[in-house]
């Protein structure tokens, strides 16, 4: 965290210095897990559903916090240095603190300039959507780390508290800060938005994940939607146009609108897209530069139209979209599209466990690990990948568990994916766990199988089961939410040392 006196900290959460001086200077981490607390961190002692932090309000101060932020006084171990700050809502006051300290960071950039003497203040950009936002989060951090220093959570830091958190890492230098916005119900993204303030608002997709929790695909919408009606006017709200649910959210934002996609409307335009088990290729086209507020860049608004050819190692066409999602926003920012794509040829995964290929394992097995994350959405886009990538005498084979989150449309959502299993042609298919049992059945009764489809309950007994029915040149896909415990399953069977 940037260096903030004790008074100031306690102004900015809305609280009580209760211990320590008002003007020590605080700029150490900022933890929720006391764990994490080392010398001069911040430690916000949470409520959570099934611990106290406050029960760990004395480790912390055993660790060396320089302070405490309480929602009552604590007791601290005799002769801690550890200061206090007491306040009404342990979250609202996280959430409160970053807010100030990314305002801060703006305010002391809005005069610096590059090396080329181009206005180089912080840009903020909030990434949403059903799907991809931590692919995408990570694609832009690649691209933007070779520009200036750049700000992006780690995995999936991307609710309430991950996100403020995530945002408490800035400094004064940084250039870059990527937020991932993550939401279980209506308000959660607006909360986001309303702290970290985006200079752009990317929304990915709205499908049908977390619908159980949100009450259905409208209510979906209106939940994404928040990342772009309370943009300003000076603010651009990136949108795929391709669905149309996203499309719509054009009329809820004062903010310019930019569409990407591989509709002909589309400002930024990607055809050609391919995968195979070398990875995704595609063709971006982009418009001539408009830079996004006040951003100077070369060429200015006579440049022409860019179009470059991108090469992923990601496997996935659904990776095409969050790639060129990532690629218009730093475009805006004064990236050059062909030094994006030249950054995002390196990377080698999108994340862990997100359609990660291993090939450590049984001999002449290739296995895609995709069990971090599941909806209805990503897991057809999986079995799609799956057999693109397989090659002439090589089998499929779908390991599918649990699409976790789906409330009411749980056993219609399996249903359909047990179908999509048997028409696309996949030769084997093992269901693991009876939260995933209807994917079984409806296979089974989709097609005239005799065999291919296998439901087993235990994640070690279908490890077993894969281990004695693998054999060389096959690719076998393993997909579900992280919920089921696929992901290890994957790892398994991949080689991969526990």
């Amino acid at each position: 965290m940037i260096a903030m006196s004790l008074a100031e900290i306690a102004a900015a959460v809305d609280g009580e210095l209760v211990r320590g001086a008002a003007d020590t200077i605080v700029d150490g981490s900022v933890e929720t897990d006391s764990r994490l607390v080392g010398p001069g961190s911040v430690f916000f002692a949470l409520l959570g559903e099934e611990t106290d932090g406050h029960r760990f309000v004395p480790s912390a101060a055993d660790a060396g916090a320089a302070l405490v932020v309480t929602e009552r006084a604590t007791d601290l171990p005799d002769g801690s240095a550890t200061a206090q700050v007491v306040v009404a809502d342990g979250y609202a006051a996280l959430a409160a603190l970053a807010h100030e300290v990314v305002a801060r960071v703006r305010a002391s950039s809005a005069d610096r300039t590059d090396e080329h003497g181009r206005p180089a203040a912080l840009r903020v950009v909030g990434i949403t959507g059903s799907n991809g936002k931590t692919s995408t989060k990570n694609m832009l951090r690649t691209i933007l780390t070779e520009h200036g220093e750049t700000v992006a959570p780690e995995g999936s830091f991307n609710n309430h508290v991950g996100a403020p958190i995530s945002m408490l890492r800035v400094t004064h230098d940084t250039r870059y800060l990527v937020v991932e916005m993550g939401a279980s119900g209506i308000g959660h993204i607006a909360k986001l938005v309303r702290v970290a303030e985006p200079d752009t608002g990317v929304v990915l997709k709205v499908g049908l994940a977390h619908a159980g929790e949100f009450g259905g695909i409208e209510a979906t919408q209106r939940a994404k939607s928040e990342m772009v009606t309370d943009l300003p006017a000076a603010a651009t709200a990136l949108l795929n146009v391709d669905d149309d649910r996203v499309a719509a959210m054009r009329g809820l934002t004062a903010a310019q609108v930019v569409g990407f996609g591989t509709s002909d409307d589309a400002d930024y335009r990607l055809t050609g897209v391919s995968t195979d088990r070398d990875g995704t290729r595609f063709t971006l086209t982009a418009p001539p530069v408009r830079p996004d507020q006040d951003q100077d860049q070369p060429g200015g608004s006579e440049q022409v139209p860019e179009t470059v050819d991108v090469r992923l190692a990601i496997l996935g066409e659904h990776h095409a979209m969050n790639a060129t999602a990532a690629l218009a926003v730093a475009h805006r920012w004064g990236v050059p599209l062909a030094d994006g794509a030249a950054a995002l040829a390196s990377m080698t995964r999108a994340e862990r466990w997100r359609m990660e290929l291993l090939q450590g394992g049984p001999e002449g097995v290739t296995v895609i690990n995709d069990a971090y994350n599941a909806s209805p959405d990503s897991t057809a886009a999986a079995l799609r990948t799956l057999v693109q990538v397989v090659r002439p005498g090589e089998r499929t084979i779908a390991v599918l568990g649990e699409m976790a989150e789906l409330g009411e449309f749980s056993v219609e959502e399996h249903d359909t994916i047990g179908r999509l299993v048997v028409r696309l042609g996949i030769g084997q298919l093992v269901v693991v766990g009876r939260g995933a049992m209807a994917i079984h059945q409806a296979a089974t009764l989709e097609g005239s199988w005799d065999g291919e489809s296998v439901f087993i309950e235990d994640v070690d007994d279908a490890v077993q089961t894969l281990q004695e029915m693998v054999r060389p040149g096959d690719v076998v896909l393993v997909k579900s939410s992280k919920s089921a415990g696929l992901r290890f399953l994957g790892d398994r069977l991949g080689g991969v040392p526990a």
